[in-house]
């Protein structure tokens, strides 16, 4: 087994143990990580969960590593954009909430109010969403060129 055959097991494994985590909400992601920080688990469990997901198929797909195609190419570069914004969730989320808990509420200020946390959810959605868009998309396109031949 090959380093990135391995480092592809983990981070799968990582990812959807994060998953199970976060679809069944479990008590864990409300501690605080550390006495007197107020960071949520949560906060650092979901982030590991957003860089694993588009990192896991970044490694998973050769095409988005060495792309032989425009398309695929193409492809490489919108993975790689989720990368860095899954990177970046955190640091923009701060900016965005105000706080390591995301918490919003209705004020007429930017942080911390009702656009911010619009803001917030499609970030989070999108980087998601976006991934396994990507990689529906490139089994699609390995699904057109096999019937192509």
């Amino acid at each position: 087994m090959t380093n990135r055959n391995a480092t592809l097991i983990v981070l799968v494994a990582i990812t959807l143990t994060i998953g199970v985590l976060l679809f069944l909400g479990t008590p864990i992601l409300s501690k605080s990580l550390f006495e007197g920080i107020t960071i949520p688990a949560g906060t650092l469990i979901t982030w590991l969960g957003l860089i694993g997901l588009p990192l896991s198929i970044f490694i998973g797909v050769v095409e988005f590593r060495k792309p032989s195609n425009k398309w695929f190419r193409f492809l490489s570069i919108l993975i790689k954009t989720i990368l860095v914004l899954a990177i970046l969730w955190v640091p923009i989320s701060y900016l965005l909430s105000g706080s390591f808990s995301f918490n919003y509420s209705n004020t007429d200020s930017f942080q911390g109010g009702h656009i911010a946390m619009k803001i917030f959810w499609i970030l989070s959605y999108g980087i998601a969403i976006g991934s396994l868009s990507i990689l529906i998309l490139y089994w699609i396109s390995l699904l057109v060129k096999k019937i192509k031949k």
